[in-house]
């Protein structure tokens, strides 16, 4: 493309702006006098000159690019629009929005666990940010060879090696693979570390990486929640009950068997509750004879009580209405 050639374009824009694609590169038309440049909101417009930036223009707005643009490109300071002779010029138009884009591994990853020998199968799902942080980097290793890149293109370069990088972070030291959603913040941040070594020199940036979740096989989940419900409950003999009393409540079939079997895990909640009663109130009522026995003092004579012993000489007393040793009446 050069200035002054056989094609002319009025307007230097990016027309069909897309919210998915990161770049668009204006090159198949050439400028005359009185050509504007338009720069929507989110748009960073920038000028080249054989793969080298010229200026960048990155306040929206239409610009008359013959008095407002060419004074200020670098090379092109000197070149004013009435010659003959024209210069190639290309427009790289940048989304500046921060791109977020979803993730999720497409088939398990074996974690090494000293528990599984053949290593625990594990999916993880979230999303991750990113954005263009620098244009020269951007130029040299992507805009120079390609019209256009979209989200798509980085998500398929990060996802390849993605599963690499769970694997290394979820096996760091100290990791419980049983509980990865707590270490999921740490994981997060190692992997966004390793993604920045990989895409800065394209000059793009990954802002955030989030682990959202951790999904572990059926069977390991099932282990997982049984023994969080034990931590809850603590006592695993109510928590038995608890099963029992819930299973018969969801229970809507009409198996002979099934409801057999509904009826004798009542029965045994019942008879165990029972037991309990019965236990409760036979230690109560030894409490109550012991209690009776430790504070009596005193025995019986007739309808009378009387003491064990004189309470003025202290003589023993078998009964007596009086005391044998003083005459002290007992009674």
């Amino acid at each position: 493309m050069g200035f002054f050639g056989n094609q002319f374009s009025d307007v230097v824009e990016w027309e069909e702006f897309r919210e998915d694609m990161i770049f668009w590169k204006w090159n198949n038309n050439e400028v005359k006098k009185g050509s504007k440049l338009i720069i929507r909101p989110g748009q960073d417009a920038i000028f080249m000159n054989n793969g080298k930036i010229e200026g960048i223009f990155e306040d929206e707005g239409e610009y008359d690019i013959e008095s407002e643009i060419v004074p200020f490109l670098s090379t092109l300071k000197g070149f004013r629009f009435g010659f003959n002779s024209g210069m190639r010029v290309e427009v790289l138009f940048v989304n500046t929005k921060e791109f977020t884009v979803r993730w999720g591994t497409q088939n398990p990853i074996n974690i090494p666990s000293p528990q599984l020998p053949g290593g625990m199968p594990i999916r993880a799902n979230g999303t991750f940010q990113f954005k263009v942080s620098d244009y020269i980097g951007l130029i040299d290793k992507i805009a120079g060879v390609r019209s256009s890149y979209l989200v798509e293109d980085v998500k398929i370069r990060i996802t390849a090696i993605l599963d690499q990088l769970l694997m290394r972070w979820i096996s760091k030291e100290g990791k419980d693979m049983f509980n990865l959603q707590a270490n999921a913040h740490e994981i997060g941040q190692g992997i966004q570390d390793d993604l920045n070594m990989q895409l800065m020199d394209d000059g793009m940036k990954v802002t955030r990486f989030q682990v959202m979740s951790f999904n572990y096989p059926k069977e390991i989940q099932d282990m997982i929640n049984k023994s969080a419900s034990h931590g809850m409950v603590g006592d695993v003999s109510k928590y038995q009950q608890i099963s029992v009393a819930d299973a018969m409540g969801k229970s809507t079939g009409s198996n002979t068997a099934s409801d057999m079997a509904g009826m004798m895990m009542g029965m045994n909640i019942a008879k165990e509750m029972m037991d309990d009663q019965k236990e409760a109130g036979t230690n109560k009522q030894q409490s109550t004879a012991s209690t009776r026995n430790d504070s009596s003092s005193q025995t019986t004579s007739g309808e009378k009580t009387v003491p064990k012993f004189c309470p003025n000489c202290g003589q023993k007393n078998e009964g007596a209405n009086f005391c044998p040793n003083c005459g002290q009446k007992l009674a």
